[in-house]
């Protein structure tokens, strides 16, 4: 039993000289480009010899290579079809989905994810806090760009093309009934999404729901395209909606763990 015991705990201990030798992949991984020995070593914190020892083994393996000319060192294709492996494995609705409750308890308000669907920014997944105000939406509904702080997200991170039909569509309506509360032209909205870019998410109050303020977060795959947003909501009297508030600065760093976790490295 107790040699059981010892193995099992030597097992856990892991291998650490690959311990050792992924923090000179890390390395690489983050550096802007490829690097000279010593630099690698040096912010790898080990000695130069030692770092040469492990990229050998890295160059037969094909996560490592070096150019001949240079002697400079960057990573391999065989890293390369590790990371597009794990890329593709990645379901960010799901990841999202797993956090949502987590972060739901923490700001002790409504959270909800929202993807870009054919019709626009739309609810997959509905978190609702016990102090949850009533309002008037459903899985699958699709979220104005004007007046909701999740279309105002997508809308700031999504191409041109992509919401000029549906952004025509609301500031005509806009227009026509005349909502001072709200952008009425093109370049209104323009201020308005140039703001949502400066803070890091959208913010609405008393304009999609009376009484409701919302703030939506967005989410980035590894190519810096938006594929969430992460969403809360709730009553004006109880939700702290100041831009550096307790659920924006949260929310926040949720969306950008998220980002991060699904490859963004920008």
């Amino acid at each position: 039993m107790r040699e059981i015991l010892m193995a099992t705990e030597k097992t856990r201990a892991g291998i650490q000289s690959v311990e050792v030798g992924f923090g000179l992949l890390d390395v690489l991984a983050r550096a802007g480009g490829p690097l000279m020995l010593r630099d690698l070593a040096a912010t790898a914190g080990m000695s130069a010899a030692k770092a040469h020892r492990y990229l050998v083994s890295f160059q037969r393996l094909g996560l490592v290579v070096q150019d001949a000319a240079t002697t400079l060192y960057d990573l391999g294709p065989a890293a390369l079809q590790l990371g597009l492996a794990s890329l593709a494995r990645l379901d960010a609705v799901k990841l999202a989905r797993e956090r949502v409750g987590p972060l739901m308890l923490q700001i002790g308000h409504t959270l909800a994810l929202a993807v870009w669907g054919n019709q626009g920014p739309t609810i997959v997944h509905w978190e609702e806090s016990p102090r949850a105000v009533t309002v008037n939406l459903r899985l699958g509904d699709v979220m104005p760009l004007l007046s909701s702080a999740t279309g105002r997200c997508f809308a700031a991170h999504m191409p041109r093309e992509a919401i000029a039909p549906m952004l025509a569509v609301e500031l005509a309506q806009a227009q026509k009934a005349g909502q001072g509360n709200l952008p009425r032209t093109q370049r209104e909205f323009a201020d308005v999404l140039d703001e949502v870019r400066q803070r890091g998410l959208a913010r609405v109050e008393n304009t999609l729901l009376p009484g409701v303020a919302g703030f939506c977060a967005p989410v980035f795959d590894f190519d810096g395209h938006m594929v969430l947003g992460i969403v809360a909501m709730g009553s004006v009297a109880t939700i702290d909606a100041a831009w550096d508030g307790t659920v924006a600065t949260a929310l926040r760093a949720a969306a950008s763990q998220l980002s991060r976790d699904l490859g963004q490295t920008a």
